[in-house]
C-alpha cells in the first residue's frame, strides 16, 4: 500500500469518526428539550445498585434465618455502602452537551485522532499492563479453584490486586460455595474475621450439607464470639451431628462451648462420647485420649469454681418485656457496692432470657481481672452489688434507653441474688 493510499484510508476512516460523532452529538440536542429536567440514569450506577441491592437482601435474609447475628449484619451492610460509594464516586448525571461543545467534538476529534496515531506508535506497555491483569486473575482462580495452594511470590507483591482478583471471581461464580470458602480463608489470613464469617455463611447456605464448611463456619463464629456457641453455631453443628453422629469436630466444639456456656455436665457427655469414638478406631490414640483427659480435668475444675460462685436470677418486668429487642445484650456483674471494676462480669445474648427469666451464674471463671476475683471479695469480706442491664448496643457502657434495674446488695459469703430489671434509662 502507498503512502498516498494509506493517507486517504486514514482520512476516510477519521471522516467516518466525524459523522458518527455528529450523530452522536446531535440527538441528544434533539432530545434535550424533553430531558433538560430530568436526569438521564447511568447504566453502571444502575448495575452497581442492582447488585447492592441484592447482596443487601441476602444479608438481611441471613440476618432473619440467624446465619449471622445483628453485628455481622450491621458490618457488612457498611462494607457494601463503602464499596458502592468507591465505585459510584464520579458519577453524574448526563447533560446534554451545548453547540460549542459539539463542534468542538465534531472538529476536533478527528485531528486529535491522527495526533495520537503518530504520538502513540508503541502501545507495547498497554498490552504489557493487561497480560499481568490476565496473569493475577488466572491466579486467583488456581487459588479459589483448589488449584494452587499459595499465590507465586510476584503476585503477593501487589496484594491489594490480587485480593480484589479473588473477590471479583467469586461474584462472578457467586454459586459456588467452595470458592466462597476459600476466599473465607484469605480474610482469615487477614485477619480480618467478619469478613470470612460472612464468606462462610454464603457457603453454608449454598451447601448446607457439606460438614467441612458447616463445621469451619461453626468453629470461626465460635471464636470470634469469644467461645460462646451461639444458637447459630449450635443449630449448625447439631445439624451435622444429625447426619454424622461421629463427627469428631463437631463433638469437640460442642464440649467447649458447653463448657464456656457452664453446662459442664453436657461437656463432659460430649467428651465421654468423643473420647470413646477415638479409643474405637484403630491405632495409637494415646496422645490424644490424654489430651482429652486434660480437658475433662479442667471441666471439672471449673465446675467447681462455678459451684462457688453466685446464682443469679434475673426478671424483667412485664410491662418492659415490649422493649425488648431481638438483637439486645445483657450485662450482668458482681462489684464492690463502693464501685471499682467488676469481681464477675458476663456478657450474654438476649436470647438466654426466656419468658422474661433467666439464671445466670456468676463466678471466678467470670473474673475481669486475675487479681480481682469473687473469692478475693470474700476473703476481705467486701459487701457486693449485683447489677443488670439490658442494652440495645451492646456496649459495656450504660446508655439512654436501655432497661435496667437497681443493684442489689449482698453479703461477701451469699451464693444467691434476685435482680429485677424494672426501669428505663433516661
Amino acid at each position: 500500500m502507498t503512502l498516498f493510499s494509506t493517507v486517504g484510508l486514514f482520512i476516510a476512516l477519521s471522516l467516518l469518526i466525524a459523522l458518527v460523532l455528529a450523530v452522536i452529538a446531535i440527538l441528544p440536542w434533539l432530545r434535550a428539550s424533553r430531558t433538560q429536567n430530568k436526569p438521564v440514569d447511568n447504566q453502571l450506577l444502575d448495575i452497581n445498585i442492582a447488585v447492592f441491592r441484592e447482596r443487601l437482601a441476602e444479608l438481611k435474609t441471613d440476618k432473619d434465618t440467624g446465619t449471622i447475628d445483628e453485628t455481622h449484619y450491621q458490618n457488612q451492610k457498611l462494607e457494601l455502602e463503602r464499596q458502592l460509594l468507591d465505585a459510584q464516586r464520579e458519577v453524574t448525571p448526563m447533560v446534554a452537551p451545548g453547540i460549542k461543545s459539539r463542534l468542538i467534538l465534531v472538529v476536533w476529534v478527528p485531528v486529535l485522532s491522527a495526533m495520537a496515531y503518530l504520538m502513540v506508535g508503541d502501545r507495547t506497555p498497554v498490552f504489557d499492563l493487561w497480560a499481568s491483569e490476565d496473569k493475577v486473575g488466572q491466579v486467583a482462580d488456581d487459588l479459589l479453584t483448589g488449584k494452587i495452594d499459595q499465590p507465586p511470590a510476584w503476585a503477593i507483591e501487589d496484594g491489594t490486586q490480587l485480593i480484589s482478583a479473588m473477590q471479583t471471581n467469586v461474584y462472578r461464580h457467586a454459586h459456588d460455595p467452595n470458592r466462597w470458602m476459600r476466599l473465607s480463608e484469605l480474610f482469615l489470613s487477614l485477619e480480618a474475621t467478619e469478613s470470612a464469617i460472612e464468606s462462610l455463611s454464603r457457603a453454608y447456605r449454598l451447601s448446607p450439607d457439606n460438614e467441612e464448611i458447616a463445621t469451619t463456619y461453626a468453629q470461626i463464629s465460635f471464636f470470634a464470639n469469644k467461645g460462646q456457641l451461639d444458637a447459630n453455631s449450635r443449630r449448625v453443628l447439631q445439624d451435622v451431628l444429625a447426619k454424622s453422629p461421629n463427627h469428631e469436630g463437631a463433638q469437640m466444639l460442642m464440649a467447649m462451648g458447653e463448657a464456656r456456656s457452664s453446662n459442664f455436665e453436657e461437656a463432659q457427655g460430649w467428651i465421654k462420647r468423643l473420647r470413646g469414638n477415638i479409643a474405637a478406631k484403630p491405632g495409637d490414640h494415646s496422645q490424644a485420649l490424654a489430651s482429652l483427659d486434660e480437658l475433662s480435668a479442667n471441666v471439672r475444675a471449673q465446675q467447681q469454681q462455678a459451684s462457688e460462685g453466685v446464682e443469679v436470677t434475673i426478671k424483667i418486668n412485664a410491662n418492659l418485656l415490649p422493649l425488648v429487642k431481638a438483637d439486645d445484650v445483657l450485662f450482668v456483674a458482681i462489684r464492690d457496692v463502693n464501685g471499682g471494676p467488676p469481681f464477675a462480669a458476663k456478657r450474654l445474648p438476649i436470647s438466654v432470657i426466656k419468658q422474661g427469666e433467666a439464671v445466670i451464674s456468676l463466678s471466678d471463671l467470670d473474673a475481669m481481672m486475675p487479681e480481682r476475683t469473687l473469692k478475693s471479695a470474700r476473703d476481705e469480706k467486701v459487701q457486693l452489688a449485683v447489677i443488670a442491664r439490658i442494652s440495645h448496643s451492646g456496649t459495656a457502657s450504660a446508655e439512654s434507653g436501655d432497661l435496667s434495674g437497681n443493684p442489689v446488695v449482698i453479703s461477701a459469703d451469699q451464693d444467691q441474688a434476685n435482680v429485677e430489671i424494672n426501669q428505663q434509662i433516661p
